[in-house]
């Protein structure tokens, strides 16, 4: 729930209907920080374990790329996504307040927030569980995340993470489209088609 729909905090001048058909894809200014979907999966890879769900590495590709469109449908996570990496073009700009550029290119244990961002960014997109998955990605820096900056490995460690945990915890029987799809009840079919629910904490 959002604060927004609180009653009696409800914003003004709502608009009923929203067009965000010219709106910049997130995807879009990843592939162009040579951060693509296929480097994106080749990480994520990296660190698979056959599951329940996503037995081999064919179906957890499928189910991870699903899990990641997924999350990046989400307007929120793509500006928070966006926002560590202006903070990266700060940083490598010397226009961080409170750290040089030599400091902030050393990212000397103090340096947290990067951290947080990407805690944060997977727990948004998975809960605590997300956050798991984050630091193992984060420890091990597999694929490209051992070639980005202080703030991007901890960014896409973070969506790397979220998506992952969801990859394990939905497996390949959720997440297909089922809407206006039938399905006739029989003995073997008793419970109902599942869903991607629209929260993106699992």
């Amino acid at each position: 729930m959002k604060l927004s729909t609180i009653k009696g905090k409800k914003k003004k001048n709502q608009p009923k209907k929203v067009n965000d058909s010219n709106a910049t894809s997130i995807m879009k200014v990843l592939e162009e920080a040579g951060l693509s979907e296929e480097v994106l999966v080749s990480a994520a890879m990296k660190l698979y374990v056959p599951h329940p769900g996503v037995e081999n590495r064919e179906i957890a590709e499928r189910v991870f790329k699903r899990e990641l469109k997924h999350a990046l449908s989400d307007p929120n996570l793509c500006i928070l996504l966006f926002a560590g990496m202006l903070l990266e073009k700060a940083g490598e700009n010397n226009e961080l307040p409170g750290m040089s550029k030599e400091t902030f290119k050393k990212d000397l244990t103090f340096l947290i927030v990067d951290e947080v961002i990407g805690m944060s960014i997977a727990k948004y997109i998975s809960g605590d569980k997300g956050i798991f998955e984050y630091v193992r990605f984060d420890k091990l820096k597999p694929g490209i995340l051992s070639k980005l900056g202080p703030f991007m490995d901890d960014v896409i460690a973070g969506l790397i993470g979220g998506a992952s945990a969801n990859m394990y915890s939905r497996g390949k029987g959720n997440g297909k489209k089922t809407a206006g799809v039938k399905v006739k009840k029989t003995k073997a079919t008793k419970k109902k088609p599942e869903t991607l629910q629209g929260g993106f904490a699992g």
